[in-house]
């Protein structure tokens, strides 16, 4: 007998390879997957901006990027002993508005070269809700625990989505025409509003995707958010706060992933970096013996046998870890 109904994936629909160069934004479950991309040794940026939860911010951060936007002074805030910028994550704040803006130019700097290079542009969406700044009407991406009263939140309509992303996929296929877009929609809860504003957040969401994805064929959606509220559909799948999909979940949507859009031959070559990751992860009992060094330096061997295959393989942090246990 079967007792649950699996999720239909579009496997054979687009192919995603270890040599494609992928840029990805949205909310802090798009960092769940770019952390397994980037330990795979794909070839990744993620979230210049920081964390952006709704499709308007990420508009607003894609076209600073396309248009060359240059963040200066004018553009922070301080509050409470910091300066800030409303359309990033609080990790580019800083008490001193000259480091602040360093950081914020060269994430900026590093991502719009690299969006004219990229092959992938994957997208998360968190929820259809969004703030703007009273004193602008700009929409920002991050409050910074700023008053409420100081914006004016709004969910943002289906056609407000998709018209935004019509003219910015556009302008984007213009500056880099072989860039494939796969949207998805996040499945941790937002539950401000309660379980059915939150539902509502995420049918705009999944309709202005959809509706993206049948207007053009550059345009993707993976269903992370059904694999979980309908495939796996027990709180067991959910971390402790009852909001967030748990380790287990967030692992079983990677292999749907996987199954998706790896061949076979990519999700061979992720075993064999996962076995070096793990040979350069090892602990040994004991580090000065002889035993240990030919281990590191059958870790090094395999290394240049993939990089000599697989030349855009990124094995530098490995290496040097592994040659400074050698020279101990």
């Amino acid at each position: 007998m079967e007792f649950r109904k699996k999720v239909e994936l579009p496997v054979g629909e687009v192919e995603i390879r270890h040599s494609d160069k992928l840029l990805l934004w949205g909310s802090c479950f798009v960092e769940n997957m770019a952390g397994r991309l980037m330990a795979g040794k794909f070839d990744c940026r993620l979230n210049p901006y920081g964390v952006l939860y709704n499709p308007l911010s990420i508009a607003v951060a894609m076209d600073r990027l396309l248009t060359g936007y240059v963040y200066t002074q004018a553009d922070l805030l301080a509050y409470r002993g910091l300066w800030c910028s409303l359309m990033h994550h609080g990790s580019f704040s800083d008490a001193d508005p000259g480091r602040c803006l360093a950081r914020i130019r060269a994430a900026s700097e590093d991502a719009a070269a690299f969006l004219k290079e990229a092959d992938w542009l994957l997208v998360t969406f968190g929820t259809a809700r969004v703030y703007e700044w009273k004193e602008t009407g700009q929409v920002v991406g991050n409050c910074h625990k700023l008053p409420e009263r100081q914006f004016v939140r709004r969910l943002a309509g289906v056609d407000e989505i998709v018209c935004t992303y019509a003219a910015l996929l556009d302008r984007l296929h213009a500056l880099n025409p072989r860039l494939q877009v796969l949207f998805t929609v996040s499945p941790i809860r937002h539950a401000r509003d309660g379980m059915h504003g939150n539902q509502l957040s995420k049918a705009v969401l999944l309709l202005a995707v959809d509706r993206l994805c049948s207007q053009r064929t550059d345009c993707h959606y993976f269903p992370a958010y059904e694999i979980l509220l309908d495939e796996l559909r027990d709180y067991r799948f959910y971390a402790d706060d009852m909001l967030h999909p748990s380790a287990q979940a967030v692992e079983y949507i990677w292999e749907c992933f996987g199954q998706t859009y790896f061949t076979a031959a990519t999700q061979s070559l992720l075993r064999e970096v996962a076995e070096v990751r793990r040979g350069v992860e090892h602990r040994p009992f004991r580090p000065d013996s002889e035993e240990y060094r030919r281990f590191l330096s059958q870790i090094l061997l395999k290394i240049a046998q993939l990089q000599e295959k697989f030349p855009y393989l990124d094995f530098q942090k490995e290496t040097e870890i592994c040659q400074t246990q050698l020279k101990k």
